[in-house]
């Protein structure tokens, strides 16, 4: 439907809540972190003017209404979205305004093809003279010709005419489109999550942003044994992901001297495990100067060896935090769909190694214990490879509005 085609452009854009609604008395705070994120996401495109209404959000944008649309259906917490055209709070202003509207919509429907259709009618203000069922009889009766390719149906709608009664002005749309829903980026704390080049760990922290985390990231890199591709490609999933929150920051931790030391201490079933856990020793001191308080991970039970009940044990024996597994019981049929739904898909696909990929065992242990763990690390000094990898990490500010944190050991 293109905005041009109507006499007069919509006025705004009419932004739904979702689970904002059930938050109780603490939904005025969680309402704030919508509204700023919105503001935030939109400030590269164009200028807006917000309006708070009872349970919704009124959009003002200079222009580009497109644009913002597509926006702000990046923004967690936003359950759908409408351009809306205003009219007064009269009987008959309703009923032009909503015939404009409708002829609009009528524009996307092919010769010869019909819809079924409704009017949806929601009265906010119960000053308004006529109830939600009588609105929605006057107007489709006025505004439904014998020409227009339209069937009323109300129980299975194919295009649907809605009209917010509000307290100063009624908005009507013919447009709906969904949002990510979930909570507001934000609004339950900051997580740190470890991400590689592959297909689980971006969707992961896509899912922690849905949850209301603001999600900063760590790979681990291993020159001289893989290329800088590898390093280059979470970049660039970052960046993807750096557009359904307000920041994309990305630490590159060294991660070869860790390997090298681990592999000269032998055990080699365990050496996965290993890897693992000094990642999460890592993760936990980073998480720490980003005032996080957990790390995400990609993991999903049984997907690959070290991901068994016993081995993620092991690993997260090692953390100083919380490890939340969004992906814990998919499959990895989910994860792809979820990925091609959020846009990581296509970039994860691309075949480059990881530091995980460096120095593989031949036969890795299914049935990890940390006690083995911690009797093979006590042949190491831990602190002091942990403090290497620190004081060779690397900040990246990937997004507009992220900030740099030097990593101190």
């Amino acid at each position: 439907m293109s905005f041009e085609s109507v006499s007069g452009a919509p006025e705004a854009v009419l932004v739904r809540y979702g689970e904002l609604m059930l938050k109780g008395a603490n939904r005025l705070d969680f309402e704030n972190t919508l509204a700023r994120n919105v503001r935030l996401a939109l400030e590269p495109i164009v200028p807006v003017r917000l309006q708070r209404e009872h349970a919704r959000l009124l959009v003002f944008p200079q222009g580009r209404m497109e644009a913002v649309l597509q926006r702000l259906q990046q923004v967690f917490g936003i359950s759908s979205v409408s351009p809306v055209w205003g009219a007064p709070c009269e009987s008959e202003a309703i009923v032009e305004c909503a015939r404009r509207v409708l002829e609009d919509a009528l524009l996307a429907i092919a010769p010869g093809e019909t819809r079924r259709f409704r009017v949806l009618s929601r009265r906010a203000d119960k000053r308004f003279p006529l109830g939600s069922m009588e609105l929605d009889r006057l107007v489709a009766a006025r505004i439904v010709q014998a020409s227009h390719p339209l069937r009323i149906d109300l129980d299975r709608p194919e295009l649907v005419l809605g009209i917010e009664v509000r307290e100063n002005r009624a908005w009507l749309y013919a447009r709906r489109e969904a949002g990510p829903g979930g909570l507001p980026v934000g609004t339950l704390g900051r997580a740190l999550c470890l991400v590689s080049g592959g297909i689980d760990s971006p969707v992961a922290a896509w899912m922690a942003m849905k949850r209301g985390c603001e999600v900063v990231f760590v790979t681990f890199h291993s020159p001289p044994y893989i290329g800088e591709n590898a390093v280059h490609k979470v970049m660039d999933l970052v960046r993807v992901l750096g557009r359904w929150q307000r920041s994309a920051r990305l630490y590159v931790v060294p991660f070869a001297p860790v390997q090298e030391a681990l592999c000269d201490a032998g055990a080699e079933s365990y050496r996965t495990i290993l890897y693992r856990r000094m990642m999460q020793r890592i993760a936990t001191h980073i998480a720490g100067l980003e005032r996080a308080g957990a790390l995400v991970t990609g993991e999903s039970l049984g997907q690959v060896a070290s991901q068994t009940m016993e081995n993620l044990a092991c690993i997260e024996q090692a953390a100083g935090l919380p490890v939340l597994r969004p992906l814990i019981c998919f499959d990895k049929q989910e994860t792809i769909a979820l990925a091609s739904r959020i846009g990581t898909y296509e970039l994860s696909s691309v075949q480059t190694p990881d530091c995980c990929s460096l120095f593989l065992p031949r036969h890795p242990v299914l049935r990890g214990s940390i006690a083995t763990c911690e009797e093979i690390e006590a042949r190491l000094d831990v602190d002091q490879l942990v403090r290497a990898a620190l004081a060779n990490t690397q900040p990246h500010n990937l997004g507009h509005t992220a900030r740099l944190r030097k990593v101190s050991t």
